[in-house]
């Protein structure tokens, strides 16, 4: 059996004349902390994390998810709290002392096959090591890692791993974090190093988003031709609780039941504009997400990018109407979900919602600190 290679975003934050260090003994620090923080998201979507044999030893990083919400999102959704941390060595000389061994959750290093017994009897029962024939193939380790389950691949550089991917047409998104000043030193390491690159004057890369970060610059570049990356960035999690906080808002205009939820539901483009809302019982029967839906065209163009919000897990199962709304989201182009809190089982002893979009690949997002405010909609059902 086949299995796709992992989507592959580089992550690099460099000065305005490209260095993503300096020559002296102590870290260079590019970013601020709103940044910082947007990089431990993208860490927290990723399935993996990779980086270099040669920042490793000169960072020492533990590479981490730091928020401990975004850890404990991630086991909600039956992830691993930290993503798998992997690098790539040609020589194998890497120090089990580095605390990219001793913090997180399993780790794996690639290096050529020679390098393979050193590595395994270096560094024990800290790491899988993988060889990837007689030199660094980076097309075979992505092989290998698809197997091994990964979807998505964050890469931290440094430099050489970034040319590596890019000489290679191996990446799918870059994010650029351009710090407001410069070092103006010739030998301070690049983003970049000298290559034969596929995305030259003749062949432009797409800009796909632009923004700024208190005094960051954040720039998110797709390579030409990579149509499975043409997708927006999804929303912050800023942008996500404000509308699902609209949605359980919303809630409160259900009709009053006691043999159903009062939920509420907002549908939002890629460009952060309400495209339908929609609330249970706002025509006989109907639930939120089937309201919502019911009033856009299916083949509008604006689907495939929206995300939807409800302040309740989509159902999968009901008596008063044909189809539940589970299914419902997944007969439209909709791919993103994002709820508040998981159907208690009232009425429905096995609801799975979720997990039934998430089998689908429909990216499924949980705010777990708005399920007291939707549940609250719900109060005289729980009992509350």
């Amino acid at each position: 059996m086949d299995h796709p290679r992992p989507y592959v975003v580089l992550s690099v934050a460099t000065s305005v004349d490209g260095h993503i260090d300096d020559t002296g003994p102590d870290r260079l620090v590019l970013s601020n902390e709103a940044d910082f923080d947007r990089v431990d998201q993208v860490r927290a979507e990723s399935d993996a994390i990779l980086i270099g044999a040669t920042t490793l030893r000169r960072d020492n990083p533990r590479l981490l998810v730091n928020s401990a919400r975004r850890r404990d999102e991630r086991a909600a959704r039956g992830l691993p709290p930290y993503p798998l941390k992997v690098t790539v060595t040609r020589s194998g000389d890497l120090d089990r002392d580095l605390r990219f061994w001793h913090h997180g959750g399993d780790k794996l290093v690639y290096c050529p096959d020679p390098a393979v017994p050193k590595l395994r009897e270096r560094l024990g029962d800290l790491a899988d090591v993988a060889g990837l024939g007689p030199d660094l193939d980076f097309g075979v380790m992505l092989d290998d890692l698809g197997r091994r389950g990964i979807g998505r691949l964050m890469v931290e550089g440094g430099g050489t791993i970034h040319t590596q991917f890019l000489t290679a047409g191996l990446a799918d998104e870059i994010h650029l974090a351009i710090a407001p000043f410069f070092l103006g030193d010739p030998d301070a390491p690049r983003f970049v190093n000298a290559g034969r690159f596929p995305y030259g004057p003749g062949n432009r890369m797409t800009l796909a988003e632009a923004r700024t970060i208190g005094d960051i610059a954040f720039l998110r570049y797709l390579p030409e031709g990579r149509a499975v990356s043409l997708s927006p960035a999804p929303p912050s999690r800023s942008e996500d609780r404000r509308w699902l906080s609209l949605a359980i808002d919303l809630a409160e205009q259900c009709p009053p039941s006691d043999t159903a939820f009062s939920v509420g539901c907002v549908i939002v483009d890629a460009d952060g504009s309400e495209i339908s809302r929609g609330f249970s019982r706002e025509r006989p029967h109907f639930h939120a997400e089937e309201s919502a839906l019911s009033k856009v065209a299916p083949d509008d163009e604006r689907l495939p990018g929206a995300t939807l919000y409800s302040s309740l897990e989509p159902c999968t199962r009901r008596s008063s109407r044909p189809r539940p709304c589970a299914e419902l989201i997944l007969d439209s182009p909709i791919r993103r979900v994002v709820v508040a809190w998981r159907e208690p089982p009232v009425f429905v002893a096995d609801a799975h919602g979720v997990q039934a979009l998430e089998a689908a690949g429909i990216t499924v997002v949980e705010i777990p600190e708005l399920a007291d405010a939707a549940s609250r909609m719900n109060a005289h059902i729980l009992g509350l």
